[in-house]
């Protein structure tokens, strides 16, 4: 049986998290992480870390060998031909923990979770896209209290992916989260009682 494959994306701060977790706890949705395969491919000791060290220098190494993501966040943000090349590195490791996770999983709907589905290219692996939204101004605001960023941190890590209506354009599903949760939650109800079938919830 060819499995449901929703890719959940939007831009950030915009509220994926709040979907999958929702996804996951009321409908028992299987979820995928983008961010925990990044996470994972950085990881104390590992080669793609050691690339990055390699490029950046070891002032990029925090004293427990962890990544230095605010320094490496500086870099990348400002620069994108270095954002590019970062996720020249990390990206395909990704594609491939996502790959495998699907080929192992018994569930019929799977969720991934991908903040950068179309900047890094990776609509093929999902058959339906669902993108949550919000105003300009909310994600900025909402990304600085979460972060601690200044505006202008905050506004180089939104202008750094695809813009929100281009996102829009592209997707099967839209969730508007400009009003209040209760009101997102009711949208992803909604879709999925229209589209018991392709989703076959148990």
């Amino acid at each position: 049986m060819t499995k449901n494959l929703i890719g959940l994306t939007g831009g950030i701060a915009t509220g994926k998290s709040t979907v999958a977790n929702y996804l996951a706890t009321t409908y028992n949705l299987p979820i995928l992480d983008a961010d925990i395969y990044a996470r994972d491919a950085v990881s104390v000791g590992s080669p793609i870390l050691s690339q990055i060290a390699e490029k950046y220098g070891r002032e990029i190494i925090l004293n427990d060998g962890n990544l230095n993501r605010a320094k490496l966040g500086e870099i990348i943000f400002n620069q994108p031909e270095e954002r590019y090349w970062v996720e020249r590195v990390i990206h395909p490791y990704v594609r491939n923990c996502f790959a495998k996770a699907i080929k192992e999983s018994s569930a019929n709907t799977l969720i991934l979770v991908i903040p950068l589905l179309f900047e890094a290219n990776l609509e093929n692996l999902v058959n339906q896209i669902w993108v949550v939204s919000c105003s300009p101004q909310q994600q900025q605001q909402r990304l600085i209290e979460r972060n601690n960023l200044t505006p202008e941190q905050a506004a180089a890590r939104i202008n750094s992916q695809l813009p929100i209506v281009e996102k829009i354009a592209r997707a099967d599903v839209v969730l508007d989260n400009s009003a209040n949760l209760e009101s997102l939650l009711q949208q992803i109800d909604k879709v999925l009682l229209q589209d018991s079938t392709f989703l076959e919830i148990k």
